[in-house]
């Protein structure tokens, strides 16, 4: 069978795959990885495949139904965000009436989050794939006149909306191809990239799932779930030698697992690995504020070079709110940990999380000025739906809209649309705004900042994400004037 894997096209470069899924202030744009883990598992079972990203290639719909027909695909995998969805609904009309014959399941977290409610969308979507989803398109293909027979599948028929058991988290993680092997077969490295690293850079997987609680947290309470599932030690090295032998313009490898070193005894063996073998490649993780500091020595021996970490709030009642389980106290450990151990902080905050007040902000600020990250992002707390966040805030009738076109503002960013009592959408924005000019154009940061990326290679890489963030906020300017 011929499925035919797709980044829908969009006006907008938006990493779909992100958790914070926008049209970034940076530059950051990511790989489509769930697209292309479902990709490699369909063509090891024998499909013929095809990764399309339509808005890397910045290809409109109509250049995406000219590859959709040269390809004739059985299947069309369409991976849709929140604040995209209504636009992703109707390039999916676009397709059918532009005569496209292949049946079209939707994936993604927002069509995992609200199923019935995405199919009801159009009568052109086919099928919703629920949770992680390479084993069930996979099995779709095969059974698309009998989904009944698939497990994590929702589908109407007659109007009436039926759903089949969900399917187990996959275990098995060693049996998929390496995605660094799709991305190569379909994509152009070139086109992807953190600020935060190194150019070019590439993305992929240690594990799924985080056992951890967030309560705004996207992917462990739709796609992945809090089950962990790793790969094999001997796995992920391969993987690593294949990008070094096969991938040599690679820069940096970003690993995106939830939490990397969640059990630090084993990623302290897998550093150990990486060291005796000499691989020699410059890393990145996102961490929590729990890594002891072996591990993370382990981990900067081994050619780890960045840790992003969700510091979220200073208060310590909001991160008992939010389920977090860290404290203020871990926070400082951790970021006097990774002084010691070498390694750079990208430090990410969240404004306007469940017990938010004028106050609590404050703290939040005076705490990051303290830590000293060498990056650090505040942003507003979104309630992505399938959380239980969300939940909360639409319970407590603390969201502003409910409808998802609202989501992004005029430039493309995620919008605020949490509004508490005692603390408006607007005054969380506007802290949100004078926090990032705040601490970024601080002496001291700047004086930190230069002497921290003496190396040519990180001065360049700086010097990009200031041009590129400089380009933001005068595109922003112009937007906002217009709109």
């Amino acid at each position: 069978m011929r499925i035919f894997f797709l980044n829908p096209p969009y006006t907008r470069r938006v990493s779909r795959a992100s958790r914070w899924p926008e049209v970034t202030k940076s530059g950051t744009f990511y790989y489509p990885f769930w697209l292309a883990y479902a990709t490699g598992w369909a063509q090891k079972k024998g499909h013929q495949v095809f990764l399309f990203d339509a808005i890397a290639k910045m290809k409109n719909r109509k250049d995406t139904v000219e590859k959709i027909k040269e390809f004739n695909p059985n299947l069309i995998v369409m991976e849709v965000t929140t604040p995209t969805i209504h636009y992703d609904v109707r390039t999916v009309d676009y397709l059918k009436k532009a005569g496209v014959k292949a049946r079209i399941v939707i994936v993604g977290s927002h069509p995992t989050a609200l199923p019935e409610e995405t199919l009801r969308m159009s009568k052109n979507i086919d099928f919703v794939a629920i949770t992680e989803y390479d084993l069930t398109v996979e099995k779709l293909v095969r059974n698309l006149d009998s989904p009944q027979k698939v497990r994590g599948i929702a589908y109407l028929k007659d109007e009436k909306y039926f759903q089949t058991p969900p399917h187990e988290p996959i275990t098995d993680l060693d049996s998929f191809p390496f995605v660094s092997k799709i991305y190569r077969e379909f994509l152009d490295v070139n086109d992807y990239g953190y600020t935060l690293a190194r150019h070019p850079m590439i993305q992929i997987f240690y594990a799924r799932g985080c056992p951890n609680h967030c309560v705004f947290c996207n992917f462990p309470q739709t796609l992945t779930g809090r089950t962990y599932r790793k790969r094999s030690k001997e796995n992920f090295i391969k993987e690593l030698e294949y990008i070094k032998e096969k991938m040599p313009e690679v820069k940096e490898i970003f690993i995106e697992d939830d939490t990397f070193a969640i059990i630090p005894k084993d990623a302290e063996e897998t550093c150990e690995m990486m060291t005796e073998k000499k691989l020699n490649l410059t890393w990145s993780v996102n961490a929590r504020v729990s890594l002891p500091l072996k591990t993370m020595q382990k981990m900067k021996k081994a050619g780890c070079r960045l840790l992003v970490v969700g510091y979220e709030s200073g208060n310590d009642q909001i991160l008992l709110n939010i389920k977090k389980g860290t404290t203020v106290e871990m926070q400082r450990q951790f970021a006097e940990n990774a002084r010691k151990a070498g390694l750079k902080v990208f430090g990410c905050f969240m404004l306007g999380l469940p017990g938010e007040t004028k106050e609590t902000m404050q703290e939040t600020f005076k705490l990051a000025k303290e830590l000293k990250p060498d990056m650090v992002f505040f942003q507003q707390a979104v309630p992505f739906p399938g959380t239980e966040f969300y939940d909360w805030a639409k319970a407590k009738g603390f969201m502003t809209t409910s409808d998802f076109r609202k989501w992004f503002n005029p430039s493309g960013q995620l919008d605020t649309i949490i509004n508490y009592p005692k603390l408006s959408r607007r005054e969380i924005e506007e802290t949100r705004d004078r926090f990032m000019k705040k601490f970024y154009s601080s002496p001291g940061y700047i004086w930190r900042t230069f002497v921290r990326n003496l190396n040519p290679r990180e001065s360049i890489r700086v010097l990009k994400g200031f041009w590129a963030y400089l380009k933001y906020r005068l595109t922003r300017k112009e937007t906002i004037k217009s709109s």
